[in-house]
Parts: C-alpha cells; structure tokens; sequence
C-alpha cells in the first residue's frame, strides 16, 4: 500500500501535467559544465590577436555575463525561471557566439594575403578550431529533444541525434550527458561526419554540416598555409 506522501506525490504529479494549467515554471538544473564551456569560449577568444577579433579582446566575455548572471542569480536563489525564457536566452547567446566565430575566421583568413608569422597563425588556427568544438557542443546540448530539461523527463526517445544506447529498443532510461555531445562535436570537427551518433532531424543535420564546414576552413585555409610559412 502507498503512503500519504506517495498518493499525494502522484496526485501532484498529474496535476502538473493537465493541460492548461498556465505557462510551465521550471527550477533551473545546475548548468555549470555548460556555463564553465560558454567561459571557455570566451577565453579562446580573448587570446586571438587583436586583428581577429572584433573590438576589445574581451568582448565576447562582457556579452556572455551579461546573458549568463540573471540565470546564475537564479540558480544560486532556487528561483523559478520559465522554461521558454530559459531557451530563448540560450539560443540568442550562441547565435552571438556562432557569428562571432565566422567573423574571427573571416579576419583570419583575410591576414594570409599579408606577411603573418607561422607559429601565431596556428596558434590562432588551434583557438578558432577549439572555439569551433566548444560552441557546437553547446549547439547539440541545447536543441537535442527541446533541451537539457526536457530531456529529464521519463520515456525520453531520441529525438535530434541518435546515440549507441539508444539502439536496440532504448526504454527511455539513458539521457545523453554534455560529455557526449562535447565528443559529437570533436568528431564531427576532425572527421567532417557523423561517426556513432546519427542526426535525426533536419536542424541536426545543418548544425553538422555547419560545423564541418567552419572546421574544414580553418584546416585547409589556416592550418596549411601556417605550415607553409614555417
């Protein structure tokens, strides 16, 4: 026999389920690993030389506090925060970030007519190709199956990316974790495909070609051009 505090856990459980009940308030999950990856990015971008990037070298991190302290605030004070608000600040940040990765690549590009030193050129090739990863595993982490939160919830089906333990009759059990689209996005930035994981949805698929895009400018345009030099 259930206990009182089981019934009445269920009973609240069906009720936050009813449709029509409001717009739904989500408690933020900890984020930290996806917070402490956006630093990263920043960081990267502030050790590209002056010429390649855009304005002061910390810009990109100035933007990203700006978007990331109103949810660490409410991380830190358990505060609600609504779930549509959530991702649209999400996805409005790594636009930023996206755009400012293909014009650091374009800057990039431009300084090879010139007379560049090798060893900085790949310095700077390594950093755009670590910002390249970065940011795409944030990409993957955000729209797969509606997000992180929606991911939480039970009977969970593969929805943007199928991973190997969702084969085979997956119950719903397993969810993938950051690591796991931190590796899809190393793969697809050195192998320029998909390796055990497959896109589902067209949004995937364009994220994936994307990023083997950015990638393969970096290599064939920065990279080889660095080595010629030296």
């Amino acid at each position: 026999m259930r206990s009182t505090n089981e019934n009445e856990t269920g009973t609240s459980g069906e009720q936050e389920k009813q449709p029509g009940a409001g717009p739904k308030k989500i408690r933020i999950h900890p984020r930290w690993i996806a917070i402490l990856c956006l630093v990263a990015i920043g960081v990267l971008y502030a050790l590209l030389p002056t010429k390649v990037s855009i304005g002061p070298v910390w810009t990109l991190l100035a933007i990203e506090v700006v978007f990331l302290l109103p949810f660490m605030i409410a991380t830190l004070t358990r505060r609600r925060v609504s779930l549509v608000t959530l991702r649209t600040g999400s996805l409005i940040l790594l636009g930023i970030v996206t755009l400012t990765l293909a014009v650091g690549i374009g800057h990039l590009i431009t300084t090879l007519k010139g007379d560049v030193n090798g060893l900085n050129l790949i310095r700077s090739g390594l950093l755009l190709y670590g910002f390249n990863i970065l940011m795409f595993a944030l990409w993957y982490w955000e729209i797969d199956g509606g997000g992180p939160d929606m991911r939480q919830q039970s009977g969970h089906q593969a929805a943007d990316f199928m991973f190997p333990q969702q084969m085979g009759g997956n119950d719903g059990n397993w969810t993938p974790h950051f690591f796991d689209y931190l590796y899809l996005a190393f793969t697809g930035a050195t192998a320029f495909s998909p390796t055990d994981t497959m896109p589902l949805s067209h949004r995937a698929k364009f994220l994936m070609m994307l990023e083997a895009t950015l990638a393969l400018i970096i290599i064939s345009f920065v990279v080889s051009r660095a080595i010629n030099i030296i």
